[in-house]
């Protein structure tokens, strides 16, 4: 049960309306719950892994926020773009933004006046008793009402609640904007990441082509080798075994590469059927990624951006609920003209008005208030949690793919140095094949190892352009000249 006292007064002099009006503009400077502060997180000096990586340095060169603009490739630019504008899920997120700007508006709306315009015409009777039959308007007791009536009502601020909620949807907005850069940046980051394997399959490619060739002429060698009684029968069979085999692989390269090309197809709001990307002869390079100190993580990545927003929110409904112990004042002014006949209708004796305060507050509501206090104050909690988790799994991320990358450089090393040896073990071996000096199951196996070679060097090329883009998405985007790494 909630018993709720109303109370009104109006007053004769607008001069006393307009005092109290004055006064509660006074009052309103105050408003209940707790300000906001940012909350406190620790932030490690230095990232772990950053021994061995430059210090940031801004390119100039490279538009604010455009990130992928460092792997040099004009075809990823135009992808990433038609991204920005096209792609339904990032549609969606500006959409909730928009929705939360529109609250925004509609709250600073409330600190303004509601002002009503009605206009009306009723008929109304009544009986008077008598038993004339006459059909007259005046003998059946029919009567026209016509009013034009201007209201104003306004609800002062005097605790804050307005302020309060004002500023809750003002940091519901801003986190929703950060969720919509954050999502912009993740489906980025997933665009660069097909689109850098699809060309390092593009490369494997056309290396399997070439191996297929080069076992192609070795199985002719090896089947006229055979007919000239120089080589056996099993000879052959490896030959054709180790062909079709490579065969195999290179078809298997069709779905891998197709997958990678309708992703980036739906990445852009396109239909699969309609979009296509033709192979090409280079992979983009690895880009050199500075590194800056972990405090700018705070600033940089929109979702830690989100996450504080949703704090900020949090802590003023704090304030809401608690405006609700105290009384809400509404401060209302109306008058028009009523009048039985539209000829006189708008005329100075038909004149009503009234100004006055209203006053209303709850006396009893069973411990709702106290308990709503109690949600908005668990719900704070929760987002500065979420906030410090968020601002964690940054700093785990970071670390991660820092240490990814430089463990993937010195792999680069050993497995280039692993491939010379293979190339040139295999150079030998033809030779030696050729001389007649061994059987060609050993060129086979040193085929074999040198495929195998040539193939971890491309895939391990591709894990370093993915940790890479996940480095810089993990950075929270791209570097600007004038602001250090931000997101757009």
């Amino acid at each position: 049960m909630t018993l709720r006292l109303h109370t009104t007064t109006v007053l004769q002099q607008p001069a006393r309306w307009l005092g109290t009006g004055l006064f509660v503009l006074l009052l309103s400077a105050c408003a209940v719950g707790p300000d906001y502060k940012k909350p406190t997180v620790t932030t490690p000096a230095q990232f772990k892994q950053a021994e061995g990586w430059r210090q940031a340095a801004p390119n100039d060169a490279m538009a604010r926020g455009a990130w992928w603009e460092l792997y040099n490739d004009a075809q990823l630019n135009g992808l990433v773009e038609k991204l920005n504008t096209s792609n339904q899920t990032v549609a969606q997120y500006d959409a909730q933004y928009r929705q939360a700007q529109a609250l925004v508006r509609s709250a600073r709306g409330s600190f303004f006046p509601t002002v009503d315009l009605t206009t009306s015409k009723n008929r109304s009777s009544q009986g008077t008793g008598s038993s004339s039959s006459s059909l007259s308007s005046s003998s059946s007791g029919i009567r026209d009402t016509y009013n034009a009536q201007l209201g104003v009502s306004w609800e002062a601020d005097i605790w804050g609640k307005l302020r309060r909620g004002l500023e809750a949807d003002t940091g519901s907005a801003q986190a929703s904007l950060a969720d919509l850069a954050s999502m912009r940046l993740s489906l980025q980051s997933e665009l660069v990441q097909n689109y850098l394997q699809l060309r390092v399959i593009d490369e494997q490619k056309r290396l399997l082509e070439a191996t297929v060739e080069a076992y192609q002429r070795s199985l002719t060698t090896t089947q006229n080798q055979y007919r000239h009684g120089v080589s056996g029968k099993d000879a052959v069979a490896q030959a054709q075994t180790q062909l079709k085999t490579t065969q195999a692989d290179l078809i298997d390269l069709i779905w891998q590469r197709a997958q990678f090309e309708n992703a980036i197809a739906v990445l852009m709001g396109q239909a699969p059927a309609d979009f296509s990307l033709a192979a090409t002869t280079t992979v983009p390079v690895l880009p050199e990624i500075p590194l800056e100190v972990p405090s700018q993580l705070l600033e940089r990545r929109p979702d830690i951006a989100a996450a504080e927003r949703s704090v900020m929110a949090a802590n003023a409904n704090i304030g809401v609920a608690k405006a609700a112990y105290y009384p809400d004042l509404t401060l209302s002014m109306s008058g028009g003209y009523s009048s039985s006949t539209f000829t006189n209708w708008i005329s100075l004796p038909n004149r009503f008005w009234s100004v006055g305060p209203q006053l209303a507050t709850t006396l009893f509501d069973g411990g709702q208030r106290s308990a709503e206090v109690d949600r908005t104050e668990a719900v704070y909690d929760q987002t500065v949690a979420q906030y410090r988790q968020t601002v964690l799994n940054g700093f785990q991320e970071v670390e991660n793919y820092l240490v990814q990358l430089k463990v993937y450089q010195d792999e680069a090393v050993v497995r280039s140095e692993a491939l010379d040896a293979a190339r040139e073990s295999l150079r030998l071996t033809n030779n030696q094949y050729k001389a007649g000096l061994i059987a060609y199951l050993d060129v086979v196996t040193v085929q074999t190892t040198a495929l195998s070679n040539e193939r971890s060097v491309l895939t391990l090329l591709q894990s370093r352009l993915i940790a890479s883009v996940q480095l810089i998405a993990a950075l929270g985007g791209g570097w600007s000249a004038a602001n250090g790494l931000a997101i757009q």
